[in-house]
């Protein structure tokens, strides 16, 4: 079922947003080549505990740890550790929801750290601008399907592959709500976008091949041929006017 949200729970979605929002912008000045990925969870822990809310993902169907962060063709759900460091080059996507009065912000960020190559340069960018080209979409009126489409066409035009495997969702009172949002597919198909309704759209690039593989730590998910991988992320409300971005400072 899709909850369509009123205007004072999307300001209470959009005030969790701003916490994701603020934490994520830190990082992209904090995190540094030397420091493990187990660092970087400690930070934002204590950004979190900082502003009273609670890490979304701690325990969320058996997860671990409060942020997901992946490097390099690590495309979600890596687990932070103290043997993991961090190096010039690397791409580090991290991947943070919290919970504020019983709502939930969402949203992810790639951050290119140091010297990267032309390669992920490039990918950065591309992810980044596939995420607000899906946005442009999220209108009153469209369907889910054109958020997909425009997110697809936009990545595939510049030789990159949207990942199929995971998608963005509907998010509120739940983390994961419907609908769910593909990043791939044909317009006009799927459920018709209505004011008051919250999404997390979310697209994850790969540089090679679409298809991932899960590590054996049952959560990791890696590009199946080794290729370089994005991952960006808003929490949007669908209003009669415009998209509004709720994880955006």
């Amino acid at each position: 079922m899709i909850v369509i949200k009123s205007q004072a729970e999307i300001q209470k979605i959009g005030s969790a947003g701003r916490i994701v929002a603020e934490i994520l912008e830190g990082l992209k000045s904090n995190i540094v080549a030397g420091m493990t990925t187990a660092d970087v969870e400690a930070h934002v822990d204590s950004e979190i505990l900082k502003r009273k809310a609670v890490a979304a993902f701690k325990g969320y169907r058996g997860y671990p740890s409060s942020i997901c962060i992946s490097l390099n063709a690590e495309v979600v759900h890596g687990i932070p550790s103290r043997s993991v460091k961090i190096r010039n080059g690397d791409l580090v996507s991290i991947d943070l929801g919290i919970i504020l009065q019983g709502f939930y912000g969402d949203a992810a960020i790639t951050i290119p750290i140091g010297n990267v190559s032309e390669e992920a340069a490039k990918l950065t960018a591309v992810t980044e601008q596939s995420l607000y080209a899906g946005i442009e979409k999220a209108i009153v009126g469209n369907r889910v399907s054109d958020i997909s489409a425009a997110i697809q066409e936009h990545v595939e035009s510049h030789g990159f592959n949207v990942v199929r495997a995971f998608v963005g969702h509907g998010i509120g009172r739940q983390l994961h709500e419907e609908p769910q949002v593909p990043n791939y597919g044909r317009p006009g198909q799927g459920v018709r976008l209505k004011e008051g309704m919250t999404l997390a759209i979310e697209p994850m690039v790969n540089a090679g091949t679409p298809d991932i593989v899960i590590l054996h730590d049952g959560w990791t998910a890696v590009s199946a041929d080794g290729s370089l991988s994005a991952h960006f992320e808003h929490t949007v409300a669908v209003t009669k006017n415009r998209p509004l971005v709720l994880t955006k400072l």
